[in-house]
């Protein structure tokens, strides 16, 4: 098994002391490790944001990238070389706010990958504003009369769209947590793992509250059944059950219709086309090659 050590930088790390991310960095730590996964082997990518600074505090390939744009990126890196395990962890406000639309789209793609999203239900790294999970009514250094809307309900969108393995943790269970990322990462399609992490600067609640809401998913729920796991996914943000919602066996996966007329190869290995083609590819799309698109409109006046 690959030590834990393994994945010590020299990074200084730049959170608040206490932070619960840290919870989440050894826990991810962990889980790689379990999983005898190398450091060359995983790649870690991200947005911007305080949980986007996860990747520099653990020795792995590391892609930091634009805020909200992680999953994109992380897709790209994973159709170039599947070999890699690619993670994404970034926070609420990267992945869930500026990043909504691409995992929507992910949602429907289902590539081989998995998301961390570090859940403080409030933008940490700009000291304090409301995010996409920040309850109605909530007070905050931008909405000073109280959150207007109610929060997103991403796990149980995820769970609509058939995101193959939808699960939330808690920062403060680093066995449980551990865990939870080894299965997800094991998963073979998209893994979305929300980490409820409170934020013990800018955060609306003491560590306690979450404490008392984060509690284990029954032992009865079938993670199979979507309306079930619908249903848990929307008691949130009053109470967050903790564990794996929904599972589905593994549907096809984004881009492998691809890797099977290259041999399984990634685009690395792969000779580049010859220039011919490209030119006549090119050349295919130039306006005036396609005149259909210059004639007058002729359907109903």
């Amino acid at each position: 098994m690959i030590p834990i050590d393994a994945f010590k930088t020299t990074a200084e790390n730049q959170w608040c002391p206490g932070c619960p991310n840290f919870g989440i960095q050894t826990a991810l730590k962990r889980a790689l490790s379990a999983l005898d996964l190398a450091p060359h082997q995983v790649c870690l990518v991200s947005g911007i944001g305080q949980a986007a600074k996860t990747p520099h505090y653990i020795a792995a390939n590391v892609f930091n990238g634009l805020h909200g744009r992680s999953i994109p990126a992380a897709i790209g890196i994973h159709i170039a070389n599947p070999a890699l395990k690619t993670i994404v962890t970034s926070g609420d406000g990267c992945i869930y706010g500026e990043g909504g639309n691409h995992l929507l789209h992910a949602f429907r793609r289902n590539p081989d990958i998995t998301v961390i999203v570090h859940d403080n239900q409030i933008y940490a790294l700009t000291k304090g504003q409301g995010s996409p999970t920040t309850r109605r009514g909530e007070t905050t250094r931008m909405q000073f009369d109280g959150v207007a809307i109610d929060p997103s309900q991403m796990l149980a969108t995820a769970i609509v769209h058939d995101c193959t393995f939808v699960a939330r943790g808690y920062a403060g269970d680093l066995e449980g947590l551990s865990a939870l990322l080894q299965r997800a990462i094991a998963h073979r399609g998209l893994s979305l793992v929300d980490i409820i992490q409170p934020c013990i600067t800018w955060g609306n609640h003491p560590v306690e509250w979450y404490k008392e809401r984060a509690i284990p998913i029954p032992d009865d729920h079938d993670p199979t059944h979507r309306n079930q796991a619908i249903a848990l996914a929307l008691e949130a943000p009053d109470a967050f059950p903790i564990g794996v919602l929904y599972e589905k066996p593994a549907r096809e996966t984004f881009g492998a219709v691809y890797r099977q007329q290259t041999a399984g190869k990634p685009l690395f290995e792969l000779q580049a086309l010859d220039p011919g083609i490209v030119r006549k590819r090119l050349a295919a799309l130039r306006i005036d090659a396609t005149p259909s698109f210059r004639e007058p409109y002729k359907g109903a006046q």
